[in-house]
C-alpha cells in the first residue's frame, strides 16, 4: 500500500473502530492525510494517536453523519485545515436488532435510515463540490451483502443499504464528467469489534457459511477501499465490490 494514496487528503466517517479505523490506518500507509469523523471522540482520539505515532498526519473532527450541519462543518474544517479533499470513505452506519417486519419499532427503522443511507447521501453532498474544486476525487461507500440480498428481520438495515447501492450508482453518473469515480464496497461477515459479543460456536457457525470457511479482516476491506481510492481503480465507477468470501456466490449463506 505504500504510496497508493500519496498527497491525497482523505475524509473517513464511522473511523472510531471496526473497518473504519482500519481503513484510517491503511490510507496512512498509503501515504494519505487522514480526516477522523466519528460521534465518539475519545475513540478517534485513540486512532488518530495510533496513525501520527507511525508518522502519519491526523485530523479528528467530532461528526454525526445524520445532521446537515455537522457534515458540512466536516468537509468545512478538512478544506481549511488542508485545503482540498480527494477522497472519501462513507463508512458510518447503524442497525437494528434482528425484528420481523411488522414488529419493526419506526424508530429503529427510522434510525438506520438515517445513519446508514442518508449519511451517505449527506456526506456525498457536502464532500462531492469540494472533489470539484480540486478537480476530481473518488468516493468509496459502506453498503454490505445486505444490500445485494433479504436478510430476515433486517428491514431497515437491508433497505438502507440497498439504498446506499442506489446513491453510488446515481452519483457515478452524475459527476463521471466532473471526474469524481463513485464506488461501494459489500463486505460480509468481517471480524469487528461487534463480533466478540458472539459465542466462539456462533462465529464458527458464521465461518461455516464462507466458502473461504473464515471471517473476513477489516483490514482486508481497508486494502480494496485504498485500491478503489485510487489511481489503480481509475477506470472503475459505479461498481459495489463484494467482500464476502464468496457467500453471495453461493446465494449469501444469511436466511
Amino acid at each position: 500500500m505504500d504510496g497508493l494514496l500519496d498527497g491525497k487528503v482523505a475524509i473517513i466517517t464511522g473511523a472510531s473502530r471496526g473497518i473504519g479505523a482500519a481503513t484510517a490506518r491503511v490510507f496512512r500507509q498509503a501515504g494519505a492525510s487522514v480526516v477522523l469523523a466519528a460521534r465518539d471522540g475519545d475513540a478517534l482520539a485513540g486512532v488518530a494517536a495510533e496513525i501520527e505515532q507511525a508518522g502519519g498526519e491526523a485530523l479528528i473532527v467530532p461528526t454525526d453523519v445524520g445532521d446537515p450541519a455537522s457534515v458540512e462543518a466536516l468537509v468545512r474544517t478538512t478544506l481549511s485545515t488542508f485545503g482540498r479533499l480527494d477522497v472519501a470513505f462513507n463508512n458510518a452506519g447503524s442497525g437494528h436488532m434482528p425484528t420481523p417486519l411488522a414488529d419493526l419499532d419506526l424508530a429503529d427503522f427510522d434510525r438506520a435510515l438515517r445513519v446508514s443511507l442518508a449519511g451517505v447521501f449527506l456526506s456525498m453532498k457536502y464532500e462531492i463540490p469540494a472533489m470539484l474544486e480540486a478537480g476530481g476525487g473518488a468516493i468509496v461507500n459502506m453498503s454490505s451483502e445486505a444490500g445485494l440480498t433479504g436478510v430476515r428481520g433486517m428491514g431497515g438495515y437491508v433497505a438502507a443499504k440497498h439504498g446506499v447501492i442506489g446513491l453510488t450508482r446515481t452519483a457515478a453518473l452524475d459527476y463521471a464528467d466532473g471526474n469524481i469515480r463513485v464506488n461501494a464496497v459489500a463486505p460480509g461477515p468481517i471480524l469487528t469489534h461487534r463480533m466478540p459479543a458472539l459465542s466462539d460456536e456462533q462465529r464458527s457457525a458464521i465461518a461455516r457459511t464462507v466458502p473461504l470457511s473464515r471471517l473476513g479482516d477489516p483490514a482486508e476491506v481497508a486494502a480494496t477501499v485504498a485500491w478503489l481510492c485510487s489511481d489503480l481503480a481509475a477506470f472503475v465507477t459505479g461498481a459495489t465490490v463484494p467482500i464476502d468470501g464468496g457467500r453471495l456466490v453461493q446465494g449469501g449463506g444469511r436466511r
